[in-house]
């Protein structure tokens, strides 16, 4: 079977140490710390990636590359008699991943668009870089489209802060059904966080 371009745009991305993609990043990276936060793009850095999340070439589809800090929660040293190990400021889980975040902060920045979806693009030691899908769901050629015209429902509306995108539904828990399940379903908080 003969593979097509995007076939190999997405093994070079796989491996980045063994391919290309490692220096095309460290070059990247040095322009992308001094940008923003929230960056508009002309072209998706991984056409693969875009492609197979919902991206098309066309009016109405906008790619931005939002900054979002690494870590988990940061938390202030307990002032009590504690030794350090009690103090719970170490190992804090946030309730919600940085992909999250990042098309949250997207989707305010650009408040007549809707998340579509997003991907990881590149992270040093103290950033995160995703790359964002924003959709216009007033704009003709996206209502007039088969396959995007359902974001234009109301339903839809506030996709990533609702967690209706892809992240949002793996945060939520709800990439699985059944057994251990049984508390994700309505919703996390409807079962006092006991959910994933």
């Amino acid at each position: 079977m003969v593979k097509s371009m995007y076939a190999y745009v997405r093994d070079a991305w796989k491996v980045p140490d063994d391919t290309g993609v490692k220096a095309l990043l460290w070059e990247r990276m040095q322009v992308w710390r001094r940008e923003g936060s929230i960056v508009r793009v002309r072209r998706p850095t991984r056409i693969d990636r875009a492609r197979a999340l919902g991206y098309k070439a066309k009016q109405g589809v906008v790619v931005v590359r939002v900054k979002v800090r690494r870590g988990g929660r940061r938390a202030g040293r307990f002032v009590r008699g504690r030794r350090t190990a009690r103090m719970g400021i170490n190992k804090r889980t946030m309730g919600k991943s940085i992909q999250r975040i990042a098309e949250e902060r997207a989707s305010r920045k650009y408040p007549n668009m809707e998340a579509l979806n997003s991907y990881w693009v590149g992270e040093d030691g103290r950033q995160k870089w995703y790359e964002v899908i924003l959709l216009d769901p007033h704009h003709p050629s996206i209502r007039n489209d088969e396959t995007l015209s359902w974001i234009a429902n109301p339903t839809h509306r506030g996709r990533s802060e609702r967690g209706k995108t892809s992240a949002g539904l793996k945060g939520r828990g709800m990439r699985a059904r059944g057994i251990g399940t049984e508390k994700c379903r309505p919703s996390v908080r409807s079962h006092a966080n006991r959910a994933k």
